[in-house]
This record gives C-alpha cells, sequence and structure tokens, in this order.
C-alpha cells in the first residue's frame, strides 16, 4: 500500500510538472482595494475628505457600490474631483476674489453631463397635504381669524 501511494504522489508531480505552473493571484491595486484613496497625492489634505465624502454620497444615490459598474463608478470620481474644484472656485468667490467664470462655468457644464450620464435625475416631491392636513390648517386659519 505504500509503494501505491508512493506511486500515486511520483505520478502526480510529473503530471504538475507537465502543467503550466498557475500564478499567484495578483493583489488589487491599494486604489481598487480602498487602502488609498489616490495612487498619488495627498490623502491627508484639506479637499480629500470632502472628495471622499462626495464619492460615497453619490455611489449610495445610485444605490451602493454593489449596484455599480467600475465605469460608473470612475465617472462618480470625475464628478466629486469637478465638485471639489468647483468649491475651492465658489469660496474663493465667497471672499471677493475673481476667478475664471468661463472655466468654472465649463466646470459645471462638464459636471452636469456627468450627472446625466451617471443618471441622477431630480425626483420630485409630493407636497400636497393630505385631507387631514388641509382641514387641520383651515382650523387654525377660522380659530386665528376667530382672534383677531
Amino acid at each position: 500500500m505504500e509503494i501505491g501511494a508512493s506511486l500515486k504522489a511520483r505520478e502526480g508531480l510529473r503530471n504538475a510538472r507537465r502543467r503550466t505552473p498557475s500564478r499567484a493571484k495578483r493583489p488589487r491595486s491599494a486604489v481598487t482595494s480602498g487602502r488609498k484613496l489616490f495612487v498619488e497625492g495627498d490623502p491627508n489634505s484639506a479637499r480629500s475628505p470632502r472628495f471622499h465624502d462626495l464619492v460615497l454620497g453619490h455611489v449610495s444615490d445610485l444605490g451602493g457600490a454593489d449596484q455599480l459598474s467600475e465605469a460608473q463608478f470612475s465617472l462618480i470620481r470625475r464628478a466629486a474631483a469637478i465638485e471639489c474644484e468647483l468649491e475651492r472656485l465658489d469660496a474663493r468667490l465667497s471672499i471677493g476674489e475673481s476667478i475664471d467664470l468661463d472655466s468654472y462655468g465649463r466646470c459645471a457644464g462638464h459636471l452636469r453631463r456627468l450627472f446625466e450620464t451617471l443618471g441622477v435625475e431630480r425626483k420630485p416631491r409630493d407636497v400636497t397635504p393630505s385631507l387631514d392636513q388641509y382641514l387641520a390648517m383651515k382650523e387654525r386659519e377660522r380659530v386665528d381669524a376667530g382672534d383677531r
């Protein structure tokens, strides 16, 4: 029995040598795996947390990371970068500095088109009061008019 097991082990080694050796799985990049925010750049800068928050917000708006393609995620990152730049320009305007309004407008247009591509749209909210709310409002108006 030991001889048979030994032969099988040797045969397995021979077959393993004939097969193309499998490569170890290549580790994912730090950005892909979420260990880093950027390939290069300072993750501790003032804009990095804002960029990260914007990305998370847009991902959430579109149903979560598991619902997005890699292309959609890439567009979200681009939109967040443009938003950060527009916010920087807004801050400069708020303190009275002049900015290139043509560049600002083009950035805003690019951002709008990215959001259109991603499918972000305005969802109207029903603000019509219910019958109970309407009657209560009318009753308050009647009481207020009687106090005068």
